[in-house]
């Protein structure tokens, strides 16, 4: 299981090439840290975030999108507010070409779940992160028959029940990693592809449109960034590094 060990946010980052760099955050830092964070957002991140009906989303919101902000200008050696973001079809931002160095470009992803964030990112191909909070689902299987493939809700039955939990959520964040990769998010059918699931088994994705030598070209990986989340990464190159910290925020 990847570790997450302590690193303060803000310091100059080196990726070289091959690496996949993980970063997981807090989401409900003092009130004066949000204050900053908020500050480095453009303006119309801030009106995304004030149109959130409830403080507690306004706030995770303007923290991760903060955060995101830091950690690219770390990597850059910009100022978090200086960077420009643009977006893709479906929402999925990258930097805009006047922001990115000229070379080998940044891939990120960014995604949260309640309180925590979890950041990736590599100069390889793009790039997509899913993180979740394990908690009680009564419909679990129900889901799982509706979205899962045949051979994913097969091996999930084949599990005790005690299991299930846990073994939904990988092959759900797996899913969900591979889709924010390529930028389609749930536009794309989830039964499409297959991923392993299983506790003892390694992440990986078994075939890709009933291929599985497409399916092979995807590297994924298994994130337990705190007691209580679980999360995947995945990036269309093999050969990688996984190298993974919990930002001091």
């Amino acid at each position: 299981m990847t570790a997450f060990p302590p690193r303060a946010a803000g310091a100059p980052v080196e990726l070289p090439p091959g690496e996949v760099h993980v970063w997981a955050a807090r989401l409900d830092p003092p009130p004066e840290r949000v204050a900053a964070l908020r500050a480095t957002l453009a303006a119309d991140e801030r009106a995304r975030a004030d149109r959130f009906r409830f403080e507690v989303h306004r706030r995770r919101f303007a923290v991760g999108r903060g955060l995101l902000r830091e950690l690219l200008g770390a990597y850059l050696g910009a100022p978090p507010e200086r960077l420009a973001f643009v977006y893709g079809e479906r929402g999925k931002p990258d930097l805009a070409p006047a922001t990115a160095r000229p070379g080998a470009p940044l891939h990120f992803n960014l995604s949260h779940s309640h309180e925590l964030a979890v950041l990736a990112v590599t100069r390889e191909r793009e790039i997509g992160a899913d993180v979740e909070q394990l908690k009680p689902m009564d419909d679990l299987e129900r889901i799982a028959e509706r979205f899962f493939s045949a051979p994913e809700n097969a091996a999930l039955r084949g599990l005790p029940p005690a299991e299930r939990q846990r073994a939904f959520f990988r092959c759900w964040t797996r899913k969900e990693a591979y889709l924010k990769a390529v930028g389609v998010g749930l536009a794309a059918p989830l039964d499409s592809f297959v991923v392993t699931l299983g506790p003892e088994e390694p992440p990986r994705m078994l075939s890709l449109e009933q291929d599985a030598a497409r399916g092979e070209r995807w590297n994924l990986w298994h994130l337990e960034p705190e007691e209580g989340y679980l999360g995947a990464v995945a990036v269309e190159a093999a050969g990688l590094t996984l190298r993974a910290w919990m930002m001091v925020t």
